[in-house]
């Protein structure tokens, strides 16, 4: 396991404030034993919390152009059938992911595919699992279309706690299923807008893994249709010539007289 390229900011100002405030209770205090004792394990409680917030260990990822693959680590919290009004402006299931500030907060493309549409919206810092945190709080919108012209709605969304969301895409880029595409510091939440047909494969409650867990499957998409064009396919005997002669009838498009090939046949 690593640290997160995010959290180095975040832990260098940890250490920091740690031995400011042991340096100062030894100067001050240096015969208080109790005090300095109870400094050391919250200095070290403290620095334990910081590094788990921004963890990055090694996963395994299973690619697959049917599967959804969950964004983010978490519990899910959402699953219901509602209308996207921002970008898709249709019905899809929505299936909601709650970040604890124990879990790891990378977030990870549900899909392969291009990003077609990528927006930041300021906002509040409502809990997380507010109802309207989807449309009150910060927030960024993400769309990946896939190579089947799927598209794939996912929201990042700040919490309480987490102020700052991070993003590392935009329009127009291809992504790979599973990479990182974004992190929120501290608690949090991921929205994923499936389209409807969709299996969803997790229920509410369940402990969810970003980039490991199959949040759903895509339902096969309909085959295309084939225009195929006939000819008539004609046999006539040239007087000249002993040999039969294919005549290929082609129907034209414009109402005009019909094109008539001929080629030899031995």
């Amino acid at each position: 396991m690593t640290i997160h390229k995010e959290g180095y900011t975040s832990l260098a100002i940890c250490i920091l404030f740690i031995f400011v405030l042991n340096a100062v209770i030894q100067f001050y205090y240096p015969e208080a034993h109790a005090l300095k004792w109870f400094v050391y394990v919250l200095s070290f409680l403290l620095f334990v919390i910081i590094l788990q917030f921004f963890r990055s260990p090694s996963i395994s990822i299973a690619q697959n152009e049917t599967h959804v693959l969950c964004p983010a680590d978490g519990k899910v919290v959402v699953i219901e059938e509602t209308t996207e009004t921002e970008y898709l402006k249709d019905k899809r299931i929505q299936v909601s992911v709650f970040m604890s500030p124990v879990n790891v907060h990378i977030n990870r493309n549900p899909i392969s595919g291009v990003i077609k549409y990528f927006k930041y919206h300021p906002g509040k810092y409502l809990v997380a699992w507010h109802p309207k945190s989807s449309t009150e709080n910060e927030r960024t919108t993400v769309v990946t279309e896939n190579s089947a012209g799927t598209q794939i709605l996912f929201r990042q969304i700040a919490g309480a706690l987490a102020r700052r969301i991070v993003w590392y895409v935009k329009e127009g880029d291809k992504v790979q299923q599973g990479d990182q595409f974004g992190f929120i510091k501290f608690g949090s939440r991921v929205d994923v807008y499936l389209p409807l047909g969709t299996e969803v494969k997790v229920a509410i409650g369940d402990v969810v893994k970003g980039g490991s867990t199959v949040l759903a499957e895509l339902a096969a998409a309909p085959a295309k249709a084939v225009k195929i064009e006939t000819a008539n396919i004609n046999l006539v005997t040239d007087e000249t010539s002993a040999e039969p002669t294919m005549v290929i009838e082609h129907d034209d498009i414009k109402p005009t007289a019909k094109k008539t090939t001929k080629k030899n046949i031995s």
